[in-house]
């Protein structure tokens, strides 16, 4: 006999993207947790599905690429919008042994040593962009110091020309920050229109860059067509930058709810590994993931036919209290923490690293270079049921 869910908690309200911009999700997952964590979902606007929110069977699903597909869209979409355009094309999309074809293209961008290799240059790129910051005196945390540094990292990966990086800021500002549905579709379109003309500019002079890499790589032997070129230049530029924008606004917004943490890590800076890791597991940027069903199968007691679609939300994941102490606490010295914010499996994020050392120096940088943040507003939170965090944070920062 099944636990009825409280009066309180509704959870259709789970696709209502109000509720991530002025309610509270935690409870909602808490309850499903505890009491049905594997929930069928009819179908609404939205296509039926099922809801995943315990952290081991979200790991299950992760772990078992063959049974849960990417390849039929990784986000839920409303039915009117009809399938994913990148579904089997791109690297997010995608499954082995295609998946690992494409990623082989680009990973040499992603390794250690290439990550070391710009470090300087990362640093240097946020003390501009804290000095511009500190000398408007009032900005906005979310575009004008969170934002830039993962822009200017994957810009100078993907061959973006130093003069062209600050119209591609002001574009990507709107297309993931801007609440206007509208003003987003608009700046997407003439982002990608800026991508056609790069990878034609490629196409005639390759140069030693990622859109070069798609342009001239091939899988099974054969080019990728113009069409994947830009689907994979588009989902490297929203993976390359949404993750560290969205969990250095959110960590920095929680730094500001917790004060003595930030005290803590600018006295001593080695928590700083432990501090970011929580920071992604707090902020957990990615809201849901989604993976089809390949063939029958049973998770959790439930059984899952070929077809189904199965939505894993993250948050959730990194709030169970069957797998992390205290989970509601934020805790920079937690050890162990093998949160799920960066994903799982085949589909880890390829710039895992890249994510950690670009939080790691802007962080640093903050440190260092700023005496005092202070809220100068309220923190306004993205309406969204895809991505978690925050559309703007205005702040005051004081240089030291």
């Amino acid at each position: 006999m099944s636990v009825l869910a409280p009066e309180t908690t509704d959870l259709a309200d789970l696709l209502d993207p109000e509720l991530y911009a002025t309610g509270d999700p935690y409870p909602t997952w808490r309850w499903m947790r505890d009491n049905d964590p594997v929930r069928r979902h009819e179908a609404t606007a939205y296509p039926a599905f099922w809801s995943v929110t315990r952290y081991d069977d979200i790991r299950t699903v992760y772990n078992d690429a063959r049974v849960f597909s990417s390849a039929e869209g990784i986000l839920l979409r409303p039915l009117a919008h009809g399938e994913d355009p990148g579904g089997g094309r791109t690297l997010a999309l995608t499954d082995p042994p295609r998946h690992k074809a494409l990623r082989s293209l680009v990973a040499d961008w992603f390794t250690t040593r290439s990550v070391r290799a710009l470090e300087d240059a990362m640093r240097g790129a946020v003390r501009q962009v804290v000095a511009r910051a500190t000398a408007l005196g009032e900005c906005d945390f979310v575009t004008d110091v969170a934002a830039r540094l993962p822009l200017y990292v994957i810009c100078r990966l993907m061959g973006v020309p130093e003069h062209e990086q600050e119209m591609l800021f002001t574009l990507t500002s709107k297309a993931f920050g801007a609440g206007d549905p509208e003003v987003r579709s608009i700046a997407h379109q003439e982002i990608m229109a800026y991508f056609v003309e790069l990878m034609y500019r490629r196409m005639d002079r390759p140069e030693d860059d990622l859109v070069s890499a798609l342009v001239n790589g091939e899988v099974d032997g054969e080019l990728l067509s113009e069409e994947d070129i830009l689907l994979n230049c588009d989902n490297l530029l929203v993976g390359g930058t949404e993750n560290v924008r969205l969990a250095v606004s959110g960590g920095m917004a929680t730094f500001l709810d917790h004060p003595a943490d930030w005290e803590r890590l600018r006295a001593d800076r080695g928590l700083m590994p432990t501090a970011v890791e929580e920071v992604l597991r707090w902020t957990s940027s990615a809201t849901h993931i989604m993976r089809t069903v390949t063939e029958p199968v049973t998770l959790h007691g439930r059984l899952l036919e070929a077809g189904d679609r199965v939505v894993l939300w993250t948050p959730s994941a990194n709030r169970d209290e069957r797998h992390f102490t205290g989970p509601d606490v934020f805790d920079i010295t937690r050890r162990p923490n093998r949160h799920m914010a960066l994903g799982a499996g085949e589909h880890f994020c390829l710039g895992a690293m890249m994510t950690r050392t670009e939080m790691r120096i802007l962080f640093g940088e903050l440190l260092d270079s700023v005496g005092r943040i202070e809220r100068t507003g309220p923190a306004v939170p993205l309406r969204s049921i895809v991505v978690n965090g925050l559309e703007s944070l205005p702040v005051r920062m004081t240089a030291r």
